[in-house]
């Protein structure tokens, strides 16, 4: 096993200096999501001062590396209100777009930090998102290898 990133405490336990995790250059959230990161970096402070009690050092070094990220990440978070504007799909906004095949989907397009696809949310830099921007009602949109009709557009 490699020892570059293990250090040696005093009392002679071994655990990992975790690296910091990579930041993405998009900060764009929406007001729920600038909710969710205030919720993860109290929960994070929270885990932290048990981890501290219980002399938890691997966890210690995984908490603190968690709550660097996210401190970071709520420091440099643009909030974007929800559009009132509904003519055309913008940051925020909930899409339901109707396939080729008759399925129809709905996603918010939201920011990194907060996208979920299985529940529906899906980052403002991803393909899908990308392809959706600036469209409106009865624009048809390309969905993997097939199209896609934008059927409505809510906040």
């Amino acid at each position: 096993m490699s020892r570059a990133f293990v250090r040696e405490t005093d009392g002679g336990e071994a655990f990992e200096d975790l690296p910091d995790r990579a930041l993405s250059p998009h900060h764009l959230v929406t007001p729920s999501g600038l909710a969710q990161m205030d919720g993860e970096i109290a929960a994070l402070e929270q885990r932290l001062e048990q981890a501290k009690a219980a002399d938890d050092k691997a966890e210690l070094a995984r908490l603190s590396r968690d709550l660097r990220y996210w401190s970071a990440r709520r420091v440099s978070a643009e909030v974007i209100p929800h559009p009132r504007d509904t003519a055309h799909v913008r940051f925020g906004a909930r899409v339901t777009f109707e396939r080729e095949d008759g399925r129809r989907q709905t996603y918010r397009i939201v920011g990194e930090d907060e996208a979920d696809p299985a529940k529906g949310t899906i980052s403002y830099v991803s393909p899908l998102a990308q392809a959706l921007m600036g469209k409106e009602v009865g624009d048809v949109i390309p969905v993997g290898s097939t199209k896609a009709e934008i059927v409505e557009i809510t906040e």
